[in-house]
């Protein structure tokens, strides 16, 4: 693979030669930050590999410009494994020309919607006997943020056949003969103040302590005002509430609003749509660039404030909006392309085609937006609102990791352990399945025979150490005893040790010992 200007980390080396030098099937996740959009673009411009880059909606898949699932593989919204179906004619020729299929916002896939890939796959991949018809499938996301969205009138049904509504309850990973990596991306990149990282860990895995919420709440000024100067975004639970602040804070502005109307040509769903299709606009006005600037000027997720607009003869008019850095940038319209993958028959070689376009000004209004809609964007301050406290699994984690610094957070409601909704399916499963990969890696025999060699010899072993609750942590101990232990009235082999990181004796529980090594 040829080299780009990004830190490749570990991590992000360890990913990139899973994806590029072999056929394993791989689920790439890692905290907000981490770096995941990063690594998928980085892989997708230097790999050798015909590559799919897919998403489960419309505007995740504009985001990473790929396609969505159900256009890619010709699925109806009503698709099931059932009704899916071998293809024929000469669209069916190209899905035997993909090495790779990478499939982002993995958590938003639904377990049903997967095994209908998978099935697809099979029928119609180049080995029908292979899981995923031999096609290296490549799943990337943090299950802790967004979960999939069942309907009410599916849930019943769906929960007689799914465990969960998670891609990882779907058929194909309760087969003992599917085989995937685990590779979790750890070095926080969106912040950089560890007691904050900590923080968030805390939140994300549920495990915040009543001192972790009273720093957090010390953020709750519920009389604040929004700092005049702008550059602050309140993250809202609904659409509403983000609806409404933004109209409000256009119509108090003294000056008369300018209307600008985006084209669509071909089909372009309008639920895809990365910004309004009729725009109103006011000097004074804070918006959010929607897209990244060729120039480098600003990225997807930039705030800005409206100074007016230019017009131009013969051109299209120029939106003047001043950054956060103080410059004033010329904005023109953008094109968004939905596109799809075709196998060109002469060339052999898999392209695009284009099948709509949108044209629009790359902003939208953004006092306030949605915390959902948040999701992969950064902001240097942000006001939450979390209205009722309609909390969803991971929203919460999300809304409270797009700051890039504590100090920039305004609560305007407190928050309790209550609000903190984790599902305990995602941990059970991550836990579950890197226990399982540990231990193809370095047995639990190999595991105890280093403990008790370091036992012998009074040396000291570096451990990475999983709790159930997917809390991680690395830790230097001096190995002391092995005994059988209980708990809950379970029985288990216990390693009595003295833990650096605490300073006092420990416990551990030899199978949930990750990676084990002496200290040199």
């Amino acid at each position: 693979m040829r080299r780009s200007f990004i830190e490749v980390n570990a991590e992000f080396q360890k990913a990139l030669t899973v994806m590029e030098d072999t056929n394993r099937h791989v689920f790439i996740t890692g905290k907000a930050g981490t770096g995941k959009s990063t690594l998928l673009e980085y892989f997708r411009q230097n790999t050798r590999k015909e590559v799919a880059v897919l998403a489960p909606t419309g505007v995740a898949a504009l985001n990473v410009q790929g396609q969505t699932i159900h256009s890619f593989f010709g699925f109806k919204p009503s698709i099931t494994p059932e009704k899916v179906r071998k293809v024929s004619g000469p669209e069916a020729k190209i899905y035997k020309e993909f090495d790779t299929i990478i499939i982002d916002e993995i958590s938003m896939v639904r377990a049903d919607l997967l095994d209908c890939v998978e099935k697809f796959m099979r029928l119609n991949g180049p080995y029908r006997k292979q899981w995923f018809g031999g096609v290296q499938m490549v799943f990337v996301g943090d299950l802790y943020q967004l979960p999939p969205v069942v309907a009410a009138s599916e849930r019943e049904i769906f929960s007689h056949r799914y465990e969960s509504p998670y891609f990882f309850s779907s058929q194909v990973f309760r087969e003992k003969t599917f085989e995937m990596e685990f590779i979790e991306l750890e070095k926080v990149y969106r912040q950089t103040e560890q007691d904050f990282i900590e923080l968030l860990n805390a939140i994300r895995n549920r495990t915040c302590t009543d001192s972790d919420m009273e720093r957090l709440n010390r953020n709750h000024r519920p009389d604040a005002a929004t700092p005049a100067d702008g550059f602050c975004i309140t993250l809202t639970s609904t659409n509403d509430l983000a609806a409404t602040r933004n109209l409000t804070m256009l119509e108090a502005l003294p000056d008369r609003t300018f209307t600008l109307i985006g084209k669509t040509s071909g089909v372009f769903d309008r639920s895809s749509l990365p910004a309004e299709a009729t725009l109103t606009l006011k000097p004074g006005a804070q918006v959010m660039l929607v897209n990244n600037d060729k120039y480098g000027r600003w990225v997807n997720g930039s705030l800005g404030i409206v100074k007016g607009l230019t017009r131009m003869d013969g051109e299209d008019d120029r939106l003047l909006v001043r950054l956060n850095d103080g410059k004033v940038v010329e904005v023109t319209p953008n094109m968004w392309e939905l596109f799809e993958y075709q196998y060109d028959r002469k060339t052999k070689k898999i392209s695009t085609r284009t099948t709509g376009t949108f044209t629009q000004y790359p902003v939208r209004l953004a006092w306030a937006v949605t915390i959902h809609k948040s999701q992969g964007k950064t902001f240097d301050r942000v006001v939450i609102d979390m209205g009722r406290g309609a909390f969803a699994h991971g929203q919460v984690y999300v809304a409270l990791s797009r700051c890039t610094n504590f100090d920039g957070i305004i609560l305007t409601k407190k928050i309790s352990k209550g609000h903190i909704r984790m599902d305990w399916r995602v941990a059970k499963f991550l836990t579950m399945f890197q226990y399982r990969k540990a231990d193809e890696r370095v047995s639990y025999d190999e595991r105890s025979a280093i403990i008790l060699d370091a036992i012998k010899r009074d040396l000291s072993i570096e451990i990475v150490y999983l709790k159930p609750n997917d809390t991680k942590s690395r830790r230097t101990i001096r190995p002391l005893s092995i005994e059988p232990m209980e708990f809950k009235g379970k029985p288990f082999e216990g390693l009595r040790a003295y833990c650096d990181l605490r300073k006092e004796e420990r416990t551990f529980r030899i199978d949930r010992i990750l990676e084990i090594n002496y200290v040199a």
